[in-house]
């Protein structure tokens, strides 16, 4: 029989022709099919983040005190107006800006100097990296405690104690007590957040180490490269995106940064950030426009860091991709 009354039988039958139903199965189950599982957790994505900030996008839009409810109305754009107007909002951009570059530049210095020396072979390398990982690994609110109380406080403080045990040691007992939080605000919440984040910036650069082409290296020290012209000319250049990609992740969550500011300062001293002044907006002031256009501003800015962090995490995949 042939291919056109093959088709025609089948068709007055009912049942496709054979060569149909195998490609059919070798294309496999249909498109919803394969995303319909997905669907619910898209939806809770969806319902968690983004009805709430479309909620906040209209909120904005309103001039709403807590203390004065009846007298709600609807006002456009004045609140990003007054938002970027304020002093204290600049004075928390300012702020904002040199918390994150501080920190940020700090812990990948820190975290490429740890990544080289657990790259190499040493006895307990093993415990090294797992003590090393501890502090990101803390809640945030736990390790801004644990600076403030246990390191830094003036009276009990193991920075104070250990001051006063130098100065035992060298035969005078007394040793100065400086209150350290109050003396150098911003430098303490600095010190704490470097402290939590240069091990995810160490993560970073060792996954980068590892995949470092040996021959490469190797080449280069029997042509008689010091270990310096290795790191400057080899390695550098093959970390860069590493680096860039652990710097624009480190400022996405360091600008949105909350913990380490309203727990060891308050926002005092001159180390309120923008989280920190949307907080003071909303929870202290009740104006409740005026704080969802700050916090729409932050996120906006949060965006763009986010999306410059995925150009280069793409860019970066594509690099292994070929490689490989």
């Amino acid at each position: 029989m042939t291919a056109p009354a093959t088709a025609s039988a089948a068709a007055r039958t009912g049942n496709p022709p054979r060569g149909a139903a195998r490609r059919r199965r070798k294309r496999g189950p249909s498109a919803w099919a394969v995303r319909a599982p997905l669907l619910p957790a898209l939806v809770f994505v969806i319902a968690v983040t983004q009805l709430p900030f479309v909620a906040t996008l209209v909120l904005s839009l309103f001039d709403w005190n807590a203390f004065h409810p009846g007298g709600r109305r609807f006002i456009g754009l004045d609140n990003y107006a007054a938002v970027l107007g304020d002093t204290a909002v600049r004075e928390a951009v300012v702020t904002t800006t040199v918390l994150t570059a501080s920190v940020v530049a700090a812990a990948l210095v820190l975290g490429l100097a740890l990544a080289l020396l657990l790259n190499r072979r040493f006895p307990g390398r093993a415990l090294v990296r797992t003590m090393l990982i501890t502090p990101f690994l803390l809640v945030p609110v736990a390790a801004a405690l644990l600076w403030k109380h246990l390191l830094l406080n003036p009276e009990y403080g193991l920075l104070n104690g250990a001051l006063t045990w130098a100065a035992r040691l060298v035969g005078d007992g007394t040793a100065p007590q400086p209150d350290w939080i109050s003396a150098a605000p911003l430098i303490a919440v600095e010190t704490a957040l470097v402290w939590q984040w240069t091990p995810f910036m160490m993560l970073i650069v060792l996954a980068g180490l590892r995949s470092r082409p040996p021959d490469s290296v190797e080449a280069a020290r029997m042509d008689g490269a010091s270990e310096a012209q290795v790191f400057r000319y080899l390695t550098l250049p093959h970390l860069r995106p590493y680096l860039e990609l652990g710097a624009l992740l480190g400022s996405v969550h360091i600008v949105q940064n909350f913990d380490a500011v309203f727990t060891i300062t308050s926002g005092s001293l001159g180390t309120a950030n923008l989280p920190y002044t949307v907080y003071q907006i909303f929870y202290q002031a009740h104006e409740y426009g005026q704080a969802s256009a700050a916090g729409v501003l932050v996120v906006l800015g949060s965006l763009v860091i986010a999306a410059v962090a995925l150009r280069v995490v793409s860019s970066l995949l594509r690099g292994e991709a070929s490689r490989g």
